[in-house]
């Protein structure tokens, strides 16, 4: 009698478990502390970011050398300072996740707790970097009835699981295209710069974790969180993104704060960085089977700039330094 050898697969698919847990592995080869790996007084005095990568451009505003220099301080430190609360927000929401989970073995929670000290790591990077940039802008927005709407929908948020995970990938795929445009262009200060790439290199981690969860988050959601992800999360999305760099920030310099704000948001150059930055994200819920191509919400399509398919709607201007907005 002859043995019938049976085939066996040379290699298995990786589940997401796997994949966290290389995730979690790599984080713990490389922790970096950014106290130990800056100068934090070689940052310049002068202008901090190009001409190009001001919010500004394309309003044919005629600035002078100094108030371009003191604009680039203010924008930086005033998306700094979002940066440093949003990533508050998402460790609370990983933080109310490990309190309730029945299994502190998974690692999905062993992966949340390398995210978190990431993330404070970063919030410590973004607290220097404000401190030497000395912003003088009040954020307007801060306060009153937008203060109050804002902090009552986070506290909501960071109860529900799968939408907090979109806004986590707004939170991460928007500063990051933001670093890249900044990373790449020759007038980026070199400490800023230093700091952006130390910044996206584990972001890109934090994205991987959360596309690798989000399928699974949403499968478990019910049908109210996921009318919330459908109709509610673009707005949300939009809105922060309008209010990375605060009216404020235009008035500390001199211009009509809220009209210049407005203006910005509105210009064909603004709305291109919106469009690029955005795409990933819906890539990531088209990936995780939350959209079809053909049945994209009228909401995701706004806020990208694209077609029902998911395509690109021509038109958007370059970006600076020539990034293809339909390809970063």
């Amino acid at each position: 009698m002859t043995a019938t050898a049976t085939a066996t697969p040379t290699t298995t698919p990786r589940t997401a478990s796997d994949r966290i847990g290389r995730l979690s592995t790599a984080s713990v080869r490389k922790v970096l502390e950014p106290e130990e790996l800056f100068d934090w007084s070689s940052l310049g005095a002068g202008q901090v970011i190009g001409d190009e990568l001001l919010t500004t451009r394309g309003l044919d505003l005629d600035l002078d050398a100094e108030t371009k220099a003191r604009l680039s301080r203010e924008e930086v430190a005033a998306m700094l300072e979002m940066g440093i609360r949003f990533e508050a927000v998402l460790n609370s929401g990983f933080a109310l996740q490990i309190a309730e989970c029945r299994d502190v073995s998974d690692p999905r929670v062993t992966y949340m707790l390398h995210e978190i000290a990431e993330e404070t790591r970063h919030q410590r990077a973004f607290i220097r970097l404000v401190e030497e940039l000395a912003p003088r802008a009040k954020n307007p927005l801060a306060r009153g009835v937008f203060d109050r709407i804002a902090t009552f929908n986070i506290r909501r948020f960071i109860k529900m699981p799968a939408f907090l995970m979109v806004l986590v990938l707004a939170g991460e795929e928007i500063p990051d295209l933001l670093q890249k445009l900044a990373s790449e262009h020759p007038d980026t200060d070199p400490l800023l710069r230093d700091v952006n790439r130390y910044h996206r290199q584990e972001e890109s981690r934090h994205l991987s974790f959360a596309r690798t969860t989000l399928p699974e988050l949403y499968g478990r959601a019910g049908r109210l969180q996921r009318l919330r992800v459908r109709y509610f999360a673009p707005l949300i999305i939009g809105g922060l993104f309008a209010t990375f760099v605060h009216p404020g920030v235009y008035a500390s310099v001199g211009l009509p704060g809220f009209k210049t704000w407005r203006a910005v948001n509105r210009s064909a150059e603004r709305v291109a960085v919106r469009h690029c930055a955005t795409r990933n994200i819906l890539k990531a819920l088209l990936d995780a089977g939350i959209f079809k191509r053909g049945r994209i919400p009228r909401g995701w399509r706004k806020l990208c700039g694209v077609d029902r398919h998911g395509e690109p709607l021509p038109g958007d201007v370059a970006l600076p330094g020539d990034v293809d907005v339909a390809a970063a």
